[in-house]
């Protein structure tokens, strides 16, 4: 017996449960006839046509349809591939706003709009319904109690990357049952972890329900880093142990727990492609429910307009694409609670057009919207269509991953020459890059790695790329790792080379939480994890990828804990402005100094000489330029940073005592070496090859 079927209501879109029944809304513009299909617990289909329609959008109420119905939709309308129409009502679709979505793409023949190894404008008919997901409807309640945004400023933000399932899946702590999910993320030996090493915001890779590749399966290997999205609102269900119709409370227990640890959630999110790929990809969603208006279409719309590398671009130019992106994302502010987002090849998102236009609808939106634009916002500031490398470039809301910090840096720790220069500019915050617009240092997201590339035990241990394990002869990923191998490519005993290896880690986690900017840490990097020298495991679900907690170098993870300390205890390291180079005020001290080893400050040559690679760096704390949250002035102490890339040690004379009368040792990199005591200006300090020593200034 079918359910009684009430108008409902346009709005909002996808399936919402009010406690009596659930409103489905769908946007199709192309459709002549949609309709909602409710499966039953053992599968059986029954379908119920959706006669109200309102601006393009289908819609019905049922009353008594509740959480954990599953359903989906058949689209009914054109079929005319060759100008970007491909509705087909044998292809069971995903609702693009569903809350949780069950069960993984089986890939048959079927699931494809045409037949699989021929011509993508002819249709075929077969019933895809046994071999894709359901969309789920959900509940929206839950329990926050006094959870609240915890807004941490961004200047005092340490950000951690981090993947659910690679970070908890072989921790010892964590009951098995519980490794690889969102409760397990939440596990307090997890929470120990992160806030023992003094992150504040963990950025979660893709969360959003995603698809396994088809070219990944008949490989035998799994799509791990999830940048291959079908719902924008559905957490991933694979990671959660309590099951589909709890996958969006655990997610909610996940963000209520970090926030009550202090530690805010951020989204890598992917709205600039969805994973039914170019023409000749599957037919799961948007392609069978409104192609010509969710994707950019080429050649008359038989074709993919692509900037991602997937095969496909959303329509940034369609009105219900933004809609989309826009709901998605104060869903996952107003209802899951989290802090922010990282916009994953964020250049697509603002070709309008065909250029990267800042002025974009998107931005726009973003700009306007009072939820979405008080979240913190991050963006990979590139994508491969042409122009696409746009850091620096994103408007003033926006902080940016630097990947100029990440190749200067590089450069300079791996001895490279004429680095001198640019490693000043990225280690005070980039403000060649964003000072020139208003930005502030916190535009800039400084890394050393990410997910994408090498770790940093692998960064000091290859000189190139060990891929072979995805199955590509080595040929994916990139070949401009800017790493050095240390003496011995890959596992070694020589202690010669792990010296090096471990100096090296420290100075580049160093210089990366005491440059000015928002460092980000890659997860496992503070306990040593390898790849075994693979810089594109993007297809590792496996013990290659996931942290290895049993072997973790615990002296390497109380050195980093110290390091983000050291930052979170001293406000000159996280200035919110830019150094201007001269006295903060008349007579005094300029708020920053650069030095030669010798002690004497740097000339214009100085920078342009290519050996050099050794430099002093003074931060005037007497008082920054930075009010506190009651508007009062901030003091801290004032500090001398040493920096030595060469490979042997070299003997630096504290500046003259205008500078500061005596300095104290701090930190270092290297535990055998340091000022033991304080020094007097034009005392000679020993810092070791490839190390840095901070200094304070007591007197």
């Amino acid at each position: 017996m079918k359910p009684e079927m009430w108008p409902g209501h346009p709005y909002p879109l996808g399936a919402s449960y009010d406690g009596v029944g659930t409103n489905f809304a769908l946007f199709s513009e192309v459709a002549d006839r949609v309709e909602l299909c409710l499966f039953d617990e053992s599968g059986k289909e029954q379908r119920h046509e959706l006669t109200e329609v309102d601006g393009y959008v289908w819609h019905s109420f049922l009353p008594g349809i509740g959480p954990g119905q599953r359903y989906g939709y058949r689209v009914h309308g054109p079929h005319y591939p060759e100008i970007g129409l491909r509705c087909n009502e044998t292809k069971l679709l995903v609702d693009p706003y569903a809350r949780a979505i069950d069960g993984e793409v089986t890939w048959d023949p079927d699931v494809y709009g045409y037949p699989l190894g021929g011509d993508d404008r002819q249709r075929h008919d077969a019933d895809s319904a046994p071999y894709v997901p359901r969309s789920v409807v959900t509940s929206p309640w839950f329990e926050w109690g006094d959870d609240r945004p915890l807004r941490t400023p961004w200047h005092e933000t340490v950000l951690y990357e981090c993947h659910v399932k690679g970070l908890t899946m072989r921790h010892p702590e964590v009951p098995e049952h519980l490794r690889g999910t969102y409760a397990g993320m939440a596990h307090p030996a997890v929470i120990e972890h992160l806030t023992r090493l003094g992150v504040t915001a963990v950025e979660l890779m893709p969360v959003h329900h995603f698809v396994q590749d088809h070219a990944l399966t008949d490989k035998g290997l799994r799509n791990y880093w999830g940048y291959n999205s079908i719902g924008f609102f559905a957490p991933h269900v694979d990671y959660s142990a309590w099951g589909v119709e709890q996958v969006v409370s655990e997610f909610k227990y996940l963000v209520k727990t970090m926030h009550q640890a202090g530690i805010e959630v951020i989204l890598d999110v992917v709205y600039n492609h969805t994973a039914e790929g170019n023409q000749l990809g599957p037919t799961l969603s948007f392609r069978g429910i409104d192609n010509p208006a969710y994707y950019r279409l080429a050649d008359g719309g038989r074709y993919y307009f692509d900037t991602t590398g997937t095969g496909n671009s959303l329509n940034m130019r369609h009105p219900h694409v933004l809609q989309l992106i826009i709901d998605s994302l104060r869903y996952w502010v107003s209802e899951m609670h989290v802090d922010g987002f990282r916009f994953d090849l964020a250049a697509s998102l603002a070709r309008q057009f065909h250029e990267v236009d800042r002025l974009s609808a998107f931005f726009d939106l973003i700009q306007v919207d009072p939820v979405v634009s008080q979240v913190k916002l991050i963006a990979e500031p590139w994508d491969l269509g042409e122009g696409g490398y746009q850091v620096g470039n994103f408007p003033t809301l926006w902080s940016e991953w630097n990947g100029r910090y990440r190749d200067t840096v590089r450069d300079y720790w791996r001895g490279h020459d004429r680095t001198l220069a640019d490693f000043a500019y990225r280690l005070t915050g980039s403000s060649d890059l964003y000072g020139r617009t208003g930005r502030r240092p916190y535009a800039s997201v400084n890394f050393v790695t990410a997910h994408d590339g090498f770790t940093l035990a692998d960064l000091v241990s290859y000189d190139r790329k060990h891929n072979k394990a995805n199955g590509e002869d080595n040929y994916d990923g990139t070949d401009d790792n800017r790493s050095w191998n240390s003496g011995a490519e890959g596992p070694t005993r020589d202690p010669e080379v792990l010296k090096i290896r471990d100096r090296r880690r420290r100075a580049l986690m160093t210089t990366l939480l005491l440059s000015q900017g928002v460092p980000m840490i890659r997860h496992g990097d503070e306990i040593g994890h390898s790849q075994k020298g693979n810089n594109n495991a993007y297809c590792q679900d496996n013990e290659l990828s996931w942290l290895d907690w049993k072997r973790a170098d615990q002296e390497f993870l109380a050195f980093c804990a110290e390091v983000v300390r050291f930052r979170n205890d001293h406000p000159v390291f996280k200035r919110r402005r830019f150094f201007e180079g001269e006295p903060i005020f008349s007579g005094e001290l300029s708020d920053i100094g650069w030095f030669r080893p010798d002690g004497k400050e740097m000339t214009d040559d100085d920078w342009q000489a290519g050996f050099a690679k050794s430099l002093g760096v003074f931060l005037n704390g007497d008082a920054l330029p930075d009010p506190d949250r009651r508007g009062r002035r901030l003091h801290d102490d004032s500090f001398l940073l040493l920096f030595n890339a060469h490979h042997e040690d070299v003997t630096f004379a504290l500046p003259s005592r205008k500078w500061g009368r005596r300095w104290q040792a701090e930190l270092t990199t290297v535990a055998d070496q340091g000022v033991r005591r304080p020094r007097a200006a034009g005392s000679k300090v020993t810092v070791a090859g490839r190390g840095v020593q901070v200094l304070r200034r007591v007197n």
